[in-house]
């Protein structure tokens, strides 16, 4: 059960890269912090507005690599907060999405730890609109879907790419650069067409943000041949179009000004 000398935990979404799109909830959040466990891809120009005794401990999970895991990232939160810190568990993207944040806070609940979850931007919006896409379109796409790709061999839970293919207009794969040639398969055998247009948008919204465009045909070697790395979100559906559009927009008001 709580007690009086119990801490706080802000569970908080750091957006998608770029360090501006924090919330400014979130950024009270971090000055406010006696302690931040960081992940990997949040902004590291975000910890600079962390006071000058925050302790900071880094917590990332690469693909292959962990720094910390999650049972010993539950672990600390409950430890700082019994100690009556004030704890920012500090996330990229949203919290919620694919980012563990609901067991974290199933886990501070147990222990009667107080919490709150501050949303973020996640990476199916953020890095999609930095690139010139938008997930939905009124003549393309009225809905889309967040998949992880991680989750495409031996889960307990496999992906129902079967239902995927047909019952959603776009889809928005996070971590699933390894798997791309797996989900094309996956898509291409349960009828999606192979001339569906499909965006690779790697470090999205960030200064080092690259975004190609191809079809789910030759996808997979496009990535090859780009060497695209994580992280990287896959965006597949006829909203990639709207891409070349603006992009043509653009140029041409570029052309008429000058």
């Amino acid at each position: 059960m709580r007690n009086n000398t119990t801490g706080m935990v802000y569970i908080v979404g750091a957006g998608p890269g770029d360090p501006e799109l924090i919330s400014v909830k979130a950024m009270r959040r971090i000055q406010q912090a006696d302690v931040i466990l960081y992940d990997r891809l949040i902004s590291k120009e975000l910890l600079a507005y962390a006071g000058p005794h925050t302790e900071l401990v880094y917590c990332g999970k690469a693909p292959g690599s962990h720094a910390m895991s999650q049972q010993l990232i539950n672990e600390a939160l409950v430890r700082f907060a019994q100690a009556g810190k004030t704890v920012v568990r500090l996330k990229g993207g949203d919290p919620l999405v694919f980012g563990r944040g609901a067991e974290e806070a199933l886990e501070l609940a147990s222990w009667g730890i107080p919490y709150e979850i501050v949303p973020g931007i996640t990476s199916a919006i953020g890095a999609a609109a930095a690139a010139g896409i938008p997930v939905t379109h009124r003549e393309y796409a009225s809905s889309f879907a967040c998949v992880t790709g991680s989750r495409c061999h031996g889960d307990k839970s496999p992906i129902r790419w079967d239902l995927l293919a047909h019952s959603v207009d776009t889809l928005a794969i996070y971590m699933g650069v390894s798997e791309l040639p797996a989900i094309r398969e996956e898509l291409l055998k349960h009828g999606k067409p192979s001339s569906t247009p499909v965006a690779l948008i790697e470090r999205g919204t960030t200064k080092r943000q690259r975004t190609f465009v191809g079809t789910l045909a030759d996808i997979h070697t496009l990535a090859v041949t780009v060497k695209l790395a994580n992280p990287a979100l896959i965006i597949i559906g006829e909203v990639v179009s709207v891409r070349e559009r603006l992009m043509q927009a653009e140029e041409q008001a570029v052309a008429l000004i000058g």
